[in-house]
């Protein structure tokens, strides 16, 4: 009998640990079709305690591209896709609810392109570039909106955003 109750615990412990790519398959599969921000946020913050990057990853880069008002692919969509990955960073970072206050603000006055605009040509890199790099997000600075968008901006605006990436190490190739 104990080597049955043995025998039987395996079996039974061998199928309750499905698969791991199994799983993460089914996960991204519902990651892919979850509109969702208060889903995709719990499941980021399970996928993160887990260890599992792929996962939480995937859920966070959905969870950003959650702008329904802006059209997928046109600079305003990138640059609010940006505000949401940098104020969730920042949220989960200080365990409180932080918005990028100043830029919305800024945004309000003078509009999405403008402000990529004097973020990239300015003497001074914005400050959240830097955090952005830091956190591992180039594609979501300012400068790579505007490398993405060459249509918005002037030559000299494009070169700032450039010289800027490349004095930070970034590879351009990278940013697409």
């Amino acid at each position: 009998m104990a080597n049955y109750k043995k025998n039987h615990d395996k079996k039974k412990s061998d199928q309750a640990i499905p698969e791991k790519k199994n799983t993460d398959d089914k996960i991204l599969a519902f990651v892919a079709r979850c509109d969702k921000a208060d889903e995709l946020e719990t499941l980021i913050k399970n996928a993160a305690k887990l260890g599992n990057v792929l996962v939480a990853e995937a859920a966070f880069r959905k969870r950003i591209g959650l702008v329904p008002a802006e059209q997928p692919g046109s600079v305003e969509h990138d640059f609010w896709q940006m505000v949401q990955a940098f104020e969730y960073a920042l949220s989960a970072e200080r365990g409180k609810n932080t918005r990028l206050a100043g830029t919305r603000k800024k945004v309000a006055q003078v509009g999405v392109t403008q402000t990529l605009r004097d973020w990239t040509a300015g003497s001074q890199e914005a400050a959240g570039f830097k955090m952005l790099l830091e956190r591992g997000m180039p594609e979501f600075t300012g400068e790579a909106i505007t490398l993405r968008h060459p249509e918005h901006f002037e030559p000299p605006v494009l070169e700032a955003a450039q010289q800027r990436l490349t004095a930070a190490g970034v590879d351009l190739s990278s940013l697409r």
